[in-house]
């Protein structure tokens, strides 16, 4: 008898802890990817979240914090996973496990529309004292400090704050995720605004978990190969992005 309710517990403690809400750490300050919109959570890593959820079978929880505190919440077992727009690097896989990749992107360059002839050819960037803007900790931080070493770089929090840097003059380029430029396609109040659309860098968004959180990694892995397999991964990019991008 003792064994059978040792039995039993286990299945009763298995049970429950599959029916956890997996918590889902975003910084929704970044259009597409994720964002606010009246009052609501949205863009691709929300319905990624969303399809995610249903196929595992498990409720999720978002939880929306800065940006830099993403990946200190995940190894801190605040939140499960990081779903965010998360571009892979190696420093980061350092320090979390990445799950495959959903997409391809790079960093692109924004200018004001008044210095597109300053930018018009490719290697201008590079010129000696361009004026960069970049957010820190970002993968266009890590671009312009390895290959735009005589730029004068600036620091930016977020988009918005970048996008007045260029509008005062303040830098000549904005460094950032491809998708802060597909924001300018479909954005009427930027239209002052123009990305390059000349991909800098090429780089993979994936998900990530704590390194010791393998299992969680598999299960969201298959998750991802059924949404690429039945086409909603295809469905969730073309809902948002205004131009082709890779899906791997």
């Amino acid at each position: 008898m003792t064994r059978v309710w040792i039995f039993m517990l286990m299945v009763l403690c298995s049970g429950s802890l599959a029916a956890e809400a997996l918590r889902v750490g975003v910084s929704a300050d970044y259009p597409p990817l994720v964002y606010r919109q009246d009052g609501k959570i949205v863009g691709i890593e929300a319905d990624n979240i969303r399809a995610v959820g249903k196929i595992i079978n498990r409720d999720a929880q978002i939880v929306d914090m800065p940006f830099k505190k993403l990946i200190p919440a995940l190894r801190a077992g605040e939140i499960d996973v990081i779903m965010s727009g998360l571009s892979v690097t190696e420093e980061r896989a350092e320090l979390v496990t990445f799950t495959e990749p959903y997409m391809e992107i790079g960093q692109m360059a924004i200018i004001h529309r008044d210095k597109v002839g300053s930018f018009a050819q490719p290697w201008s960037i590079y010129r000696e004292g361009v004026r960069i803007g970049v957010e820190p900790g970002t993968t266009g931080a890590m671009f312009a400090a390895t290959e735009l070493p005589d730029a004068q770089v600036s620091f930016y929090a977020d988009a918005d704050a970048a996008f007045r840097g260029l509008r005062e003059d303040q830098i000549d380029l904005y460094i950032h995720d491809a998708p802060t430029s597909w924001r300018l396609a479909t954005s009427s109040e930027d239209s002052d605004l123009l990305s390059l659309y000349s991909p800098l860098t090429s780089e993979y968004l994936a998900w990530a978990v704590r390194r010791e959180n393998g299992a969680l990694a598999v299960e969201l892995n298959r998750a991802l190969a059924t949404m690429k397999g039945n086409g909603t991964l295809r469905y969730i990019l073309n809902r948002w992005i205004p131009v082709t991008v890779e899906v791997k």
